[in-house]
């Protein structure tokens, strides 16, 4: 187990206290790298899609066709990656999925066809969907192991990672081929990868010292039953946070799509103030992000969630339907502040209460969200107009903020059993102060000593 050292420490009541901490302090360097890769790459590709558009000769239909391979990639990769990191670890799967990602992006612009492309991108989409599980994963057993809501961090990461990578694209897309600049990308991104995978590889996913195995139930008696139903109603929770990402993804995906054209076909922008929109709303979610741990130890996961998407509601109704451009743009610059840490606060809460597989439920509605947003803003738009159909990421903002509140229950539900746990792992170590750590039977329990009489 790879919490035996900690345990120990814990136990014994030794001075490596601070030292076991060193471990965490490397892990959370090397995950925050893992996720500003993952940003720095996807934005770097992102910018050069007009020029691989123009070398593939593909039309807007054909492009459109072959980019929906990133998006199949994606949420198949997602569906898998949890089941692969809880057979094989989520440090494992993180490291191999970020050399594949560095790997993939490459590939696009040596294809010459929009068939190729497509194909292509179904290998970036699967890199780019099994990172992103994987890595969420990890961090999520950091979190745990450092009691810390330190989640938010790792996501403010991913911004400052794709800021990086859309402004140093934009700088060298007049001098470098997509080749060229893409390959350049391939190898930051292998570097990156062999400089901080192997602090994944050495150091297995942490857990709390507190966690204990979970007792076993009678398949047939009472407490079966009872464990049945929570594991049963831990599922549709993660559902239910699973949605809030999707809530919050949509409007990120319809303000990148939409946001510009929004001020300047309905406001008259400048084209340059109009581009200026979706750059504002994301300096402001990372700003958001990166106050989020310090927002979450204030408030707390729930009123987070309810503040973050109430005040996501309240910029998005100012900015679709503000009839000034620096209106519009404050109500976007609030907006990005409201969703900010949303996602990194379902997905944290799915993956405690599921492991991988909630964190793999999460990312997939999420991203599901993210593709939904754009083509139902276009459709909306058709129907009614730009500024009313905008209005539907003030509706599913407003949406997550209920959902949010409603899932409290299932909040202080998980944390009681947690208590209860960490109050029977105190009891044990008070009934046996001086014993070493007890060793761990096949089944995955600790084994009971003679004094052991708490359960």
């Amino acid at each position: 187990m790879p919490l035996l050292n900690k345990v120990r420490t814990a136990v014994s009541g030794g001075s490596r206290g601070d030292t076991a901490t060193l471990p965490l302090t490397r892990l959370r360097t090397a995950l925050t790298l893992f996720f500003a890769l993952d940003g720095f790459l996807f934005a770097g590709w992102v910018v050069r899609i007009p020029a691989i558009k123009q070398q593939t000769g593909a039309s807007a239909g054909d492009l459109g066709l072959a980019l929906l391979g990133v998006s199949a990639g994606a949420v198949v990769t997602m569906t898998l990656t949890g089941r692969l990191c809880r057979r094989y670890g989520s440090h494992l799967v993180t490291v191999v999925t970020g050399a594949l990602l560095s790997l993939s992006i490459a590939l696009p612009p040596l294809t010459r066809s929009p068939l190729a492309l497509g194909l292509v991108l179904l290998v970036f989409g699967a890199a780019y969907g099994g990172i992103n599980v994987a890595m969420n994963s990890a961090a999520v057993d950091l979190v745990a192991a450092l009691r810390r809501p330190v989640m938010p961090s790792f996501h403010a990461a991913f911004s400052l990672g794709g800021m990086l990578g859309a402004g140093l694209g934009g700088l060298v897309a007049g001098s470098l081929s997509p080749t060229a600049h893409l390959l350049g990308l391939t190898v930051a991104g292998l570097l990156l990868t062999a400089a901080a995978g192997p602090v994944l590889l050495r150091h297995p996913s942490p857990a709390p010292p507190e966690t204990l195995p979970a007792r076993p139930r009678a398949a047939g008696g009472p407490a079966g039953a009872v464990g049945a139903a929570g594991a049963a109603g831990a599922r549709r929770t993660v559902v239910v946070f699973g949605v809030i990402a999707l809530c919050t993804a949509y409007g990120e995906g319809a303000l990148a799509d939409w946001g510009a054209l929004h001020l300047a076909q309905d406001l008259s922008a400048h084209p340059g103030t109009a581009a200026a929109g979706y750059s504002l709303f994301a300096l402001t979610m990372t700003a958001g992000r990166l106050s989020g741990t310090a927002l979450l130890e204030r408030l707390g996961q729930t009123r987070t969630l309810v503040a973050g998407g109430l005040t996501a509601a309240a910029g998005m109704l100012l900015g679709a339907l503000a009839p000034t451009v620096w209106a519009a743009l404050l109500g976007f610059a609030v907006t990005g502040l409201g969703l900010a840490n949303i996602f990194p606060v379902a997905v944290a809460r799915a993956g405690a209460l599921a492991g991988p597989s909630g964190v793999a439920t999460a990312s997939t509605l999420g991203y599901g969200g993210m593709l939904l947003g754009p083509p139902t803003i276009g459709f909306l738009a058709d129907w009614f107009s730009l500024p009313v159909a905008l209005t539907t990421v003030a509706a599913l903002a407003a949406g997550a903020a209920v959902m949010g509140w409603a899932a409290r229950d299932r909040h202080r539900h998980h944390d009681g059993e947690q208590d209860h746990d960490r109050d029977r792992s105190r009891r044990a170590s008070e009934a046996e102060p001086v014993a070493p750590v007890e060793p761990v039977t096949a089944a995955g329990r600790p084994g009971r000593t003679g004094t052991d009489r708490s359960s």
